[in-house]
């Protein structure tokens, strides 16, 4: 991969997301070959050479994760939420832990989390250890009761007592088994999809429907603003925390705010998770962490990787198809005291949803080829169940939320034609007419 101008700047942004690393630590070598669509410059700012996913570490964290007897009837393992057949999620509204019980979240996908710059839909967690800690413990997850429980428990499993010490020198701790898991997860990396075939000049891999989507993505449907994907920013997600409405018709925002303050109070680590999963006051998003009243609301803007198998969507998965996800942002989200700023109607005719749609499952990597096929055929059949559908606002019919986005003339300048280095690509549209 050769290196692309401007690679500092970049590499500036990139060290913003992952905040107090100014002066980042040495980090691990990247697996060689990467995949087209995962940045090499990302890996060393993720990947600190302390957290080098070693085959020894890699080989005991898969195993962990897909151990269910680190729940505390047996019954739930990492991969009941996160199962790689299905993207590394569960394909539910939101997930159930030991007895059935459920919380208030969407299982994200682990694929490429190692880029993450905070995880869970509030970042609540800063790196994947603290993350893989948190399900363990969480009595709607897998409900042991201390750290210290599930450091008897593995302990007392001989294969766990021999390999840990082959791989850490020392017994069980729940730090090493934490650190074991990350590392596992920092394999689960995704970036073959055709998209990357298209970006990297394989003018074929896209049809023009996919085509006149990723114009649509870039231009007038105004996806780009919190979801621009490049060879620097793999993940189509700006890492940041958005409140885009979904939640708002469920509650009254302003009254949850100054409730949740008064409970959060200092809220530690254990609080807060419990919050999350637990309680009304999940809704509250992003505010749980930072008690600030503009991240009311607010949750993680999700990477698209993989976003066609990866559904039902937003962190409480109450939109079933990505057919809902356009129909919520066409029509500017739901309004509520704390929307999001960039939030507005977007006037996506009908064949533009489906343009769009048609690209977004594009971004899947391959080797979910057969699935993400299915997925969309899924998705289509629910074509005619549109609960989010409002096309009188969409289009400015009723309503009033701002002027539509600029479209561009695509026989111009086409967006589908910026190469990934913000570089004309080899490829040459087929066609330039717009829908």
């Amino acid at each position: 991969m050769r290196t692309p101008s401007g690679v500092a700047l970049s590499l500036a942004v990139l060290l913003s997301v992952h905040e107090g690393w100014a002066n980042p630590p040495a980090s691990a070598p990247p697996p060689d070959p990467l995949p087209p669509g995962v940045s090499a410059v990302l890996w060393k700012v993720s990947v600190p050479a302390s957290a080098a996913p070693t085959p020894e570490k890699v080989a005991l964290g898969e195993k962990l994760f897909n151990d269910k007897r680190l729940s505390l009837d047996d019954s739930v393992s990492c991969a009941t939420c996160h199962d790689p057949n299905k993207g590394f999620t569960d394909g539910k509204t939101v997930s159930e832990g030991v007895k059935g019980l459920k919380g208030m979240r969407n299982s994200p996908t682990v694929l490429n989390a190692l880029f993450n710059g905070s995880q869970f839909w509030d970042g609540r967690a800063a790196t994947l250890e603290d993350q893989a800690k948190l399900p363990i413990l969480n009595p709607v997850e897998m409900a042991m009761p201390t750290p210290e429980a599930v450091v008897v428990k593995v302990r007392a499993i001989p294969e766990y007592a021999t390999t840990f010490q082959q791989v850490f020198k020392r017994d069980v701790t729940y730090d090493d088994l934490a650190a074991a898991i990350a590392a596992f997860e920092r394999t689960q990396f995704s970036g073959s999809a055709r998209f990357d075939r298209f970006i990297f000049g394989e003018s074929k891999a896209l049809t023009d429907t996919e085509r006149r989507g990723w114009a649509l993505f870039n231009g007038k449907a105004r996806c780009n603003a919190c979801h621009a994907g490049n060879a620097v920013n793999p993940l189509f997600s700006d890492q940041k925390f958005h409140n885009i409405g979904v939640a708002a018709h469920k509650q009254d925002f302003p009254q949850l705010a100054r409730e949740g303050l008064k409970v959060v109070r200092l809220g530690d680590e254990k609080q807060i998770d419990e919050l999350a999963l637990q309680t009304r006051f999940s809704e509250l998003g992003r505010f749980l962490v930072t008690k600030q009243e503009n991240d009311v609301g607010a949750f993680k803007t999700p990477t698209l990787r993989n976003i066609g198998i990866t559904g039902p969507y937003m962190h409480d998965g109450s939109l079933v198809t990505l057919w809902d996800v356009i129909d919520h942002y066409n029509k500017g989200g739901v309004a509520n005291p704390f929307l999001d700023g960039g939030m507005q109607r977007l006037g996506l005719t009908e064949a533009e949803i489906d343009d769009l749609v048609s690209f977004l499952f594009t971004l899947t990597d391959e080797r979910f080829a057969k699935f993400n096929t299915q997925e969309l055929a899924r998705q289509r059949a629910r074509k005619g169940q549109r609960p989010e559908r409002d096309t009188a606002v969409a289009m400015g019919k009723k309503g009033n939320l701002g002027d539509l986005a600029p479209n561009p003339d695509l026989a111009v300048k086409n967006p589908a034609d910026i190469g990934v280095y913000g570089t004309e690509t080899l490829a040459k549209p087929a066609s330039t007419k717009q829908p």
